[in-house]
């Protein structure tokens, strides 16, 4: 399988790049977030990257972002154009995604929101409704019903919560928040008592916001899980009907094939810029 689209999914944390193919999403690899990166830093990164899932850069078609760090995004434009020699694109600013956006400021939605919403309804076409909950930096759930994105709620993630609340108290550890159970246990300890009130914590959070925004919604709502935590939400709670852990990438992936060039005559080469 050839492998000829770089994809990122920038988020406020990390910052995941893929390589894909017309048909699917291949190897990943995810960075830390760093918006003080120099385009250089940045292009033998990439350099490395390939070299090591076995892509040569002059074969790639096109390079796709979803951004929420505007701070990196003219450095990873530079390193895309020096080392990879493919302009950046950015969704939505320079491919549109197809869905109607209902929000009152259409501009202030994530980018990876609504990629993320846009791959969730090319996935699953038949509900009528669907919600999107991603878990990141931020826990978001976004709205879909038909072709339209109505919005939705932002909440503090786990490892975000985590981190203020260890932060903010003088005699709260740091604590991982892997747990081998499915149901909470009346810590005794403080280090079960963080893990669980926020494992569990969470979990109820996402089962009542998603039943009472799914009261809001037309028909059959189905409700998909994203992000790094997805996982470990999914296994502690049944609200989450399907876990796509690569869901942005793979909406990305999905635009380039039905919004963007069609063929690589049709995508600006650059090939005599490359450092």
């Amino acid at each position: 399988m050839r492998h000829d689209l770089l994809l990122f999914d920038i988020g406020n944390t990390s910052m995941k790049v893929g390589l894909a193919s017309r048909e699917a999403v291949g190897p990943s690899y995810t960075l830390p977030t760093d918006a003080g990166q120099t385009a250089d830093s940045l292009g033998l990164t990439l350099h490395s990257l390939l070299g090591h899932a076995g892509v040569d850069a002059a074969g790639l078609r096109a390079c796709l972002a979803s951004s929420v760090v505007p701070g990196l995004e003219p450095a990873l434009r530079e390193a895309c154009r020096r080392y990879v020699g493919r302009e950046l694109l950015f969704a939505p600013r320079d491919i549109p995604v197809p869905l109607r956006n209902d929000y009152e400021r259409p501009h202030e939605v994530g980018p990876d929101r609504l990629v993320g919403a846009f791959a969730a309804r090319r996935l699953f076409p038949d509900p009528e409704s669907l919600i999107v909950v991603d878990f990141g930096t931020a826990v978001t759930f976004d709205c879909i019903t038909g072709q339209t994105y109505r919005g939705g709620l932002i909440f503090p993630g786990p490892l975000t919560a985590a981190s203020a609340l260890s932060s903010r108290t003088a005699r709260l550890p740091r604590v991982s928040l892997e747990v081998d159970c499915e149901e909470p246990a009346i810590g005794r300890n403080t280090t079960t008592s963080i893990q669980h009130g926020l494992i569990f914590g969470f979990a109820g959070m996402v089962e009542s916001l998603t039943h009472r925004l799914a009261r809001q919604l037309p028909g059959e709502t189905l409700v998909l899980g994203t992000g790094g935590f997805a996982r470990e939400m999914a296994r502690v709670t049944p609200c989450l009907h399907h876990v796509l852990p690569g869901l942005v990438l793979d909406g990305l992936r999905r635009l380039h094939a039905e919004c963007g060039p069609s063929s690589p005559e049709n995508q600006p080469s650059l090939q005599g810029d490359i450092a």
